[in-house]
C-alpha cells in the first residue's frame, strides 16, 4: 500500500519536545513499517500555521490524493494537518471519494477501520456544531457593530454614508425618509412591487441615484430593520 506522511511545524512549535520535524518524521517512518506500507515520501510544512488549508504542503498532499497516486496519508497527530473540524471533515470525505485512508498515530485514527467510520460520525457532529457557533458568532459581532453605527460588509447599505474614518455609518436624512415610506406601505399591506410602484411614482431614487425600483433591493433594505 503506497502512503505518504505528512509533518507540519509553526514558528512556535519548533522548540517543543515531541513536535520537531525530526520527531514527526521518525514517528511516521517507525508507523509505516510496523503497518506494512510503501511510505513514497513525508511532505512537510516548516514554519506555518495550520489555520487553514492554504499550505504548499498540504495541497500537493490534497493534489496526489486527488490524482489516486497514493493509497493514504499518515500524520502524527491530527492538529498537525488540521485546526478546524470543518476542514478536517472535509477533507476525510474527499479522502473516502478519492479511496484513500487517513492514519493519525496519536489518536490511533484509521479511516479504513470501523473505529476510522466512528471517528468521522463523530468528527461530522463536531463539524456541524462549529458550523453553528461560527454562525452564532458572527451574528453577534455583526449585532455589536451595527449598534456601534459601524460598517459591516462591503457595501455601505441604503440610507447611510461613511464616515471619514472609514468604518462609521452616517445616516443620510433624505434616504432614511424613504425607508420610513417603505415600513408604512408594507404596513399597509403593499406587496414588494407595489411599494417599487409608490417608490418611483414618488421620484424616490435608490443608492445609484436611479429612479427604477427592484422588489429584491427593497426586501432587502426591510429586512435590516
Amino acid at each position: 500500500m503506497k502512503v505518504i506522511g505528512y509533518i507540519r511545524v509553526s514558528t512556535d512549535d519548533q522548540s517543543e519536545s515531541g513536535i520537531s520535524l525530526d520527531a514527526q518524521k521518525s514517528r511516521i517512518e517507525g508507523y509505516a513499517k510496523a503497518k506494512g506500507f510503501e511510505l513514497s515520501e513525508i511532505i512537510e510544512d516548516a514554519g506555518i500555521s495550520a489555520k487553514d488549508l492554504n499550505r504548499p504542503g498540504i495541497q500537493r498532499v490534497l493534489e496526489l490524493a486527488r490524482r489516486r497516486e497514493i493509497e493514504g496519508v499518515i500524520v502524527c497527530k491530527l492538529d498537525r494537518m488540521f485546526r478546524s473540524t470543518i476542514d478536517a471533515l472535509e477533507t476525510m470525505e474527499s479522502f473516502n471519494r478519492w479511496g484513500v485512508g487517513f492514519y493519525s498515530i496519536e489518536e490511533t485514527i484509521d479511516t479504513k477501520s470501523p473505529h476510522g467510520e466512528f471517528f468521522l460520525t463523530i468528527l461530522a457532529a463536531f463539524g456541524q456544531m462549529e458550523r453553528r457557533l461560527i454562525g452564532e458568532r458572527t451574528k453577534t459581532a455583526l449585532k455589536h457593530k451595527r449598534s456601534n453605527g459601524e460598517k459591516t460588509g462591503g457595501d455601505i447599505p441604503y440610507g447611510f454614508s461613511l464616515a471619514k474614518d472609514g468604518r462609521t455609518l452616517v445616516e443620510i436624512p433624505e434616504e432614511q425618509k424613504v425607508i420610513t415610506l417603505m415600513k408604512r406601505l408594507k404596513g399597509k399591506g403593499y406587496s414588494l412591487r407595489g411599494i417599487c410602484d409608490e417608490l418611483e411614482k414618488k421620484g424616490c431614487l435608490t443608492k445609484m441615484g436611479k429612479k427604477g425600483w427592484n422588489p429584491k433591493t427593497v426586501r432587502a433594505i426591510l429586512a435590516r430593520g
